[in-house]
């Protein structure tokens, strides 16, 4: 299957991050068409001359309005407009049209939600050389939504995204030589493709580069360069990879060891949400390692971690040590500790208890 954030504890058993291709536009269908209420845009030459060239059935006018009615950009804001247009664009060909249509559908937003119209848009602008379409396309085969799953389909996609330069399509294509979904299994090409990506400074792939050279797939293991491909990363702000070089630093993998240094990536992560980061952080409150030692912040840390799902076997070692934390705690300890618990969980959004 393909690969996902694994929330671990040792290194030995590291996995690789998914990269979430999904397009995302906003807006929702307005009144009819009409010009935005005041003189200027109505007095606008260009404007009307786009209007004029659109009704015509220029192409590529026709698409600028649809971005325009998208936008609500000198016109009333009205997805279904813009899809109108996008569609007059698209049947003529028009590449860009196609994509911005295909999303439309995609989403929802102007018109039914249909994932088999949106591929078949996205099709033609593949076909027609648009990246993004190509990369959203591979991604609906891989995940078959709107086209049967075809891995094959998946993988010739990414291929053409990746063999642009684009470090989105060497990423996806090296989860599929990783799991060897359309393509023969193959680590050395995924760490080919995942080297470039990460090259070009993509914090995906610099993340999973590390997770490479720390388990010796694909290249030769290399702690070292697995700390500074997580380190990377990390500074970057990807939470899984300040969670791995956090775990690093604890251990003396790659880098000297540093509880300081583990604790501060750690609370970077924690405060993204990684759960892993949370449990660990909650664990270095507890020991006084890193950081001061705080029964109250230690238990509100791994409150935390259990809450937002923490799963086997590190809800067991989160559950165990809240449990024996309590146990030793006093009542105001406790509620200190309740109080901090509520404040980690606004700031990340979530509700207590």
């Amino acid at each position: 299957m393909l690969g996902a954030i694994a929330l671990l504890l040792a290194p030995a058993a590291l996995a690789l991050a998914p990269l979430d291709g999904r397009i995302d536009r906003f807006g929702a269908p307005g009144a009819p068409v009409r010009l935005v209420e005041d003189t200027a845009p109505q007095k606008d030459p260009r404007l009307r001359a786009l209007f004029a060239r659109a009704e015509a059935g220029d192409a590529v006018a026709q698409n600028r309005l649809g971005q325009k009615f998208e936008n609500g950009d000198g016109v009333g804001r009205d997805l279904a407009e813009a899809a109108r247009w996008y569609r007059r664009a698209a049947e003529q060909g028009h590449a860009e049209a196609q994509l911005n249509l295909g999303v439309l559908y995609e989403n929802g937003e102007g018109v039914a939600r249909d994932l088999g119209e949106a591929a078949r848009w996205y099709r033609g602008a593949a076909e027609a050389g648009e990246v993004l379409a190509q990369l959203t396309l591979g991604l609906l085969y891989r995940e078959g939504r709107g086209v049967p799953v075809d891995y094959g389909e998946a993988a010739r996609w990414f291929r053409a995204v990746a063999d642009q330069g684009f470090a989105v399509g060497q990423i996806n294509l090296a989860f599929m030589y990783l799991d060897g979904l359309g393509v023969v299994q193959d680590d050395a090409a995924a760490a080919a493709l995942l080297q470039a990506a990460a090259e070009r400074g993509h914090p995906v792939a610099q993340n999973n580069l590390g997770i490479l050279y720390a388990t010796g797939r694909g290249v030769p293991s290399d702690p070292k360069l697995a700390a500074a491909w997580h380190e990377r990363a990390a500074s970057q702000g990807l939470a899984n990879a300040q969670y791995r070089i956090g775990l690093l630093y604890e251990q003396g993998q790659g880098v000297p060891r540093d509880d300081a240094a583990a604790a501060r990536w750690y609370r970077q992560a924690a405060e993204q949400g990684e759960v892993a980061a949370q449990t660990n952080l909650g664990l270095m409150y507890r020991d006084g390692r890193g950081v001061p030692q705080d029964d109250a912040q230690a238990h509100a840390w791994l409150s935390v971690a259990l809450k937002r799902g923490a799963e086997a076997p590190e809800a067991e070692r989160a559950a165990e040590a809240r449990a024996e934390l309590a146990r030793r705690m006093s009542e105001a300890d406790l509620a200190a500790a309740e109080q901090a618990k509520a404040e980690v969980l606004r700031r990340l959004g979530t509700t207590a208890p």
